[in-house]
Order: C-alpha cells, then structure tokens, then sequence
C-alpha cells in the first residue's frame, strides 16, 4: 500500500557516494523527510545514460553498493527501482551471446529483430514516418561475429550508433520469464514500487506511431500487473504522452505521473496568474505522483499538447533559457507543432528556472504537496539547487545541468541554507497532517492567488500563494483544534 508522504528521488551515488550513505542519511540527517519512499534510479551495472542502460536487474553495480543495501534501505523506507520495460545494454550476458551466435544464441528471442516486423527484415521508409521517433531510424545494424552475417534489430533508444539501448520482444516467452525473474528479485531485496520506464514503447506495430498502441498495450499491462500482484509489488507506468493517454492509464486503476504540473506550476510562477493552473486543478486524476523536477526535464510535448498555446509556451521557454536551461526536442516532424514548436522537455534546475528566487521556489513546492498524489522530490531540488552550467559544458550533455553529485559535507552545508530549511519544514507538516488523507478542493480566489484546501473531518489545512509577492501562508488545524497560521 502506497504511503500518502512525500518521496525522494535520488540516484545511488548522488548522496554521498553510495547505497550505504544514502541509507545513513535516510536514518539521519532526512529523518522524517521522506516517509513516502525512496527512488533510486537505475543502480544496476550499465552501459550507458546513466543507469538507463542496464546489464541486469539481478546484480547491484559494486561502485553503489550491494543488494544488502537496497535491503536494509527497504527495512524502513518504501524502495522504488525502475524496470526498462522496453530494453536492455547492448553489453547485457543475453545480447553478448546474440551478436557472437546470432539466430543460434539461447537468447535472441529476446530482441527484436526487424524480420518481426517487417516480412523480409527490410525497413520501410512509409512506415517508419508513422512512428513517433527517440533517435533518427528506430533500428541498429550488428555483424554476427560467428557467421559475419548482418542483423537489424529494434533500438528505440540510444544517442550512439549502433545504440546501446536494445529493445526487448515484449510478446516472447522468453523475455516474460526473463522480466518475471528481475520482479522476483525485487520482491526478495524489499522493492515495493517498480517504475515502468518507456512502457509507452513496447509495441511495434506497423501503421502506428509505435508509441501506446491500444488495445495491444493493455494485454502487456495486464499481464505485468497480474505479477506485480501476486508478489505485491506496486506499478508505476512512466508515460510522456498527450494527458489523454495518462488519464486513460489513470482510468484503467494505474498510478501515473502527473507530466503536466511542473509546466502549470511554472507558468503560474513566471505569469503571475494562477488561472490556467486553478482550471487544470479542478478536473485531474487523484491517482498520480507529482513531481517539479527530475533527472530529465520539464515535460512541454507532447504531454501538454492541447493544453497549451505554442506562443505563450515558446515565451516561457525564453525566460528558462535565458536563465541557463537547455533544450530537448522533438524528432518527428509529424510531431511538431503546426507552427514548428518542437519542445520536448525544458532541462534546467526548478530553482533557476524560478531564477533563484526562494520564495518563488517555496511557493512552488507548497503548490506541489496541496496537489492530490504522492509528491516526490529530486535531490537536486531537496537543496534548491542551481543550474550546473560547468558540468553542461564538460559532457555536452544537457541533462547535467540538473544531474550534480553531492559529498556528505556538501550535503551538510546545503541543508543549513534557509531556503532547504523552510522546505524541510513544509516537507514534514505534509508527511504529518490529518487533512491530507481527506478531501482537496480549490478554493475561490483571484487571478494573482492560488487558493488550496484539504479537510478531513475536523482537520483542515488551507494553502495561500501571493502571485504577487511569491508569499505563501498556510492555516490549518493544530492538535487542539486551533486555526493556527504558518508563513512557508
């Protein structure tokens, strides 16, 4: 059973250094922080995009620790680990053995080969424009070191050619026994929540886009889910996708991610107008996970796509870039929008973004935990943390910008700062009010406030935010029933 309490996100060796450090730190120093859980990214052995790129799921990479760790982690704080659903590294023991046998490996029905999909092997140009791109042809071409012959095979993924993300055939057997070991190995190191990394993508069909291919997506999610249930496991679906494919996931009684809120929330802090937000409010699934910020980006399309006006998106993105933020974009040009909008994720710190501003920053978070769902937050942001320019700069790579390591005395020195102190502080008063386990409702107010409440039988809490002053107060109901107020 999922806790109603925030969550941290973090990966294995952002605090501290390891596994054992991030435990430490859990008992300690973020006691009673994060109740609802804990996320670690990927901290399996991997080949690439940073954890996203696993060998397996059945070993811990040493650099972080050992299953011990995940453990004893998981003794008293909730553990969620991702499964790439849709693929595996390209040096993973099962596509190793593929490209050295080729067709005679014991494994190679576990990867997509393009004679799967297409009759001949041969891709189809017509058919590949349908498709909703990651990289710029959604196969690499391998030579089979016994044989020499030539293999296509399914990469959706992968900024390297050949990729080193290889897509899995979701519909073999073999794979199915493959994912039923690794949840079985969760379930055995106290993994209570596994996160469905690019479940969008397992199918392939030709005709389709090749992202959420309905009905067929649900025959795996429900197989999935028929696991995770039996080993009492709970399911996170990660999906970037038009909100109407959330909502359908919501709808079918999955948890999913609320990809719209860190956009709102941003739009409402940077406009000064609580409007759009206190609409978008009214009519939302309860069943999410919310979040500000993560290790990717801050979602436009397509997960916004019909929500929002491309001029009004395109000046908001401006004033993040001209605050250091990098860009993602959208690859298809079937994609786009018709004006050529293409962004697909806003990648920067949700401090910077809100340039540097603590009670702006402070307002956003107080916004997130009033929202209905299980908020998480990344460990960059548990310490307000700036855009890393220097480390953009040294990989090239955009996504560090928001990605910074922390040693123990850093993360000694980062929680004295005031700013992390107020939100430590509102982090507990969510963890621990009566009202957030009873009815939301968004409160009457003008166009330059947010209004939010939550009431469960006498307890009740009121959120404030001054759009004007970034000011945010709270009322709410202390232990003898006294309207007590408490300035963020």
């Amino acid at each position: 059973m999922l806790k109603n309490q925030v969550q941290l996100i973090t990966y294995p060796d952002s605090l501290g250094g390891n596994l054992s450090t991030l435990n430490q730190l859990l008992q300690t120093e973020l006691s009673g922080l994060f109740t609802g859980g804990v996320h670690i990214l990927p901290p399996f052995p991997s080949s690439g995009d940073r954890g996203f790129a696993p060998l397996t799921y059945l070993e811990i990479d040493p650099a972080f620790g050992t299953w011990e760790d995940i453990r004893s982690i998981g003794e008293h704080t909730d553990v969620l680990v991702d499964l790439m659903v849709n693929h595996i590294s390209q040096q993973s023991p099962y596509f190793q053995d593929f490209l050295l046998k080729g067709r005679a490996s014991e494994y190679a029905d576990l990867f997509l080969t393009l004679d799967k999909v297409w009759k001949d092997g041969n891709p189809v140009q017509a058919d590949i424009d349908q498709m909703f791109l990651r990289r710029e042809v959604p196969y690499s071409i391998f030579e089979i070191k016994e044989t020499g012959q030539e293999e296509k095979v399914w990469t959706t993924f992968g900024k390297t050619t050949p990729s080193e993300q290889i897509d899995l055939d979701i519909r073999a057997a073999i794979t199915q026994q493959l994912l039923r070991s690794f949840f079985e190995n969760f379930k055995k190191n106290n993994v209570k929540i596994v996160r469905l990394d690019a479940v969008g993508y397992v199918i392939k069909k030709l005709g389709t886009s090749c992202f959420f291919v309905e009905p067929d997506i649900y025959l795996f999610l429900d197989w999935v889910k028929a696991l995770a249930d039996e080993l009492e496991i709970e399911l996170l679906p990660e999906v970037h996708a038009h909100y109407s494919i959330q909502y359908k996931l919501a709808a079918y009684g999955c948890w999913i991610y609320d990809f719209i809120l860190p956009y709102r929330v941003l739009e409402t802090l940077i406009n000064r107008s609580g409007r759009e937000l206190c609409q978008y409010l009214q009519n939302r699934p309860a069943n999410q996970f919310t979040m500000l910020d993560c290790h990717d980006g801050i979602p436009v399309k397509p997960d916004l796509d019909g929500l929002i006006r491309t001029e009004e998106a395109q000046r908001l993105v401006d004033v993040c870039l001209e605050r250091g933020a990098n860009l993602s974009l959208i690859l298809s040009d079937q994609h786009k929008s018709e004006d050529g909008f293409n962004v697909h994720q806003i990648r920067c710190t949700y401090y910077s973004a809100l340039n540097d501003d603590d009670d702006a920053y402070l307002a956003a978070r107080a916004i997130q935990f009033f929202v209905p769902g299980i908020p998480q937050v990344y460990y960059v942001g548990l310490f307000a943390g700036e855009n890393d320019l220097a480390r953009v700069a040294e990989t090239g790579e955009g996504r560090e910008i928001n990605r910074q390591n922390y040693t123990l005395e850093d993360i000694r020195s980062q929680l004295d700062k005031e700013v992390v102190q107020r939100l430590m502080k509102l982090i507990r008063f969510r963890n621990t009010h009566q009202a957030f386990q009873g009815e939301f409702s968004v409160l009457e107010s003008s166009d330059d406030q947010v209004c939010l409440g939550w009431k469960q039988e006498d307890a009740q809490c009121r959120l404030t935010v001054d759009l004007g002053t970034y000011q945010s107060i709270v009322h709410y109901t202390d232990d003898s029933g006294q309207l007590v107020e408490y300035i963020v």
